[in-house]
């Protein structure tokens, strides 16, 4: 049986009575021009508008400026000036540099003119005391003797100038300098190169000269040494050595009186003669050959009239000793036949005597010397031989140039 419902004896109020209570009454209509006129005074009076930094930026950066300290407005002006003096300090040392190199090129004759360094700062400081802390001086392309100096580097310390400024620099007087010379192995080899030969370093004071020279109308390929040392306190020497004129593998040249020197054959030369019957013959039918060779008669008349034999004496480790230390120059103005025999050309073996060791090694000379100044000193310090050339130190005092 269900519980009854109690109804409540008060009666809740109606919701929808008590908001018409609250009603004021119609709205007071508003005309639509006076609520946009109203809206647009609004936004009159609220508009954005982006500050003016520009004006306001230029006032502040003037107003930083003035209020600089008049000692840091000072340093900034100094320093504006020491760049320009600056610059005009470097003008004026591009302009002696140029002056220095024409004269320089006149007086000494040069066909370009040197480079000319002034060192040291402020250059002007140094003109008006008449006194430089250094010049460097490179010249290209020196001639001296045989031989051109690919390029001669020297610096001059504590110049002192005759001058009245920078327009009328007449002379100066060089107390002390050092500086080096260079003989490049490219130049060597163009200038002395007609026979085709080249140069090369090898250690510390040696050149290896390797080519071909030209001798009766045969090319010999040519092998030399040269020593490089220093001569007197200008002069570089050569001593040529070890030379030798390859003809083929047929023999080989060495000038000289020495048992070991003048033409040879080579151990390819000899052991021809033991496959070729008619060299070997053409060598032992001649009784000064064999002689000097020092094989007995009887063992010659055997192996002319035995084949055999001659194979056998030929082919033996003394027959190609003997026959490798024959001077085939001795041999070659009274036997031209058998000269012919062995594959030599007389007129390069007549060729060959005159060709001595003097005659070669002055063909290979790569001696100098530096001229000797009018005043002063100049001497050679140090001589070494570099991958690129030669390259020489050297010093001296008391030089004036100009007047």
């Amino acid at each position: 049986m269900r519980t009854p419902h109690h109804l409540d004896a008060h009666p809740r109020p109606n919701p929808y009575e008590e908001l018409a209570a609250l009603d004021d009454g119609p709205l007071e209509e508003t005309p639509l021009e006076e609520f946009l006129t109203e809206e647009r005074d609004a936004g009159a009076e609220d508009a954005w508008a982006p500050p003016d930094h520009r004006r306001g930026g230029k006032r502040r950066r003037k107003n930083r400026f003035a209020g600089l300290p008049l000692a840091v407005k000072a340093v900034v002006g100094l320093a504006v000036l020491a760049s320009f003096t600056a610059l005009g300090d470097r003008w004026a040392v591009l302009y002696a540099e140029h002056r220095a190199a024409d004269t320089l090129k006149d007086r000494l004759d040069l066909a370009a003119a040197p480079e000319v360094e002034i060192g040291g700062f402020p250059f002007l400081t140094q003109l008006a005391d008449k006194r430089l802390d250094s010049v460097k001086v490179t010249v290209p392309d020196v001639a001296a003797d045989r031989v051109s100096l690919a390029k001669v580097s020297a610096t001059a310390h504590d110049v002192t100038l005759n001058a009245d400024g920078l327009t009328s620099v007449r002379g100066a007087h060089v107390p002390r300098f050092d500086g080096d010379v260079q003989l490049a192995f490219a130049d060597l080899n163009r200038e002395l190169g007609a026979s085709q030969v080249t140069f090369t370093g090898e250690g510390r004071d040696r050149v290896r000269a390797n080519g071909t020279l030209p001798v009766a109308g045969h090319n010999l390929r040519l092998r030399a040494e040269a020593r490089i040392q220093r001569q007197g306190e200008r002069g570089i020497a050569t001593e040529i050595g070890k030379m030798r004129l390859d003809i083929g593998d047929l023999a080989t040249y060495r000038p000289g009186t020495r048992a070991s020197e003048g033409l040879h054959l080579t151990p390819k030369g000899t052991a021809d003669l033991a496959r070729e019957t008619r060299k070997a013959k053409a060598l032992l039918s001649v009784p000064a050959i064999v002689q000097r060779m020092g094989v007995p008669e009887a063992t010659v008349r055997e192996a002319l009239a035995d084949d055999g034999k001659l194979a056998e004496l030929t082919g033996s480790p003394r027959f190609a000793r003997q026959a490798a230390g024959l001077n085939l120059i001795d041999l070659a103005l009274d036997n031209p036949e058998v000269m012919r025999r062995l594959g030599l050309d007389p007129n390069l073996l007549d060729s060959l005597s005159g060709l001595t060791r003097p005659v070669l090694a002055d063909r290979l000379s790569l001696a100098f010397e530096l001229p000797e100044p009018d005043q002063g000193d100049v001497r050679l310090q140090d001589v070494r031989v570099e991958e690129d050339g030669i390259r020489v130190r050297v010093s001296g005092s008391g030089l004036t140039v100009g007047r």
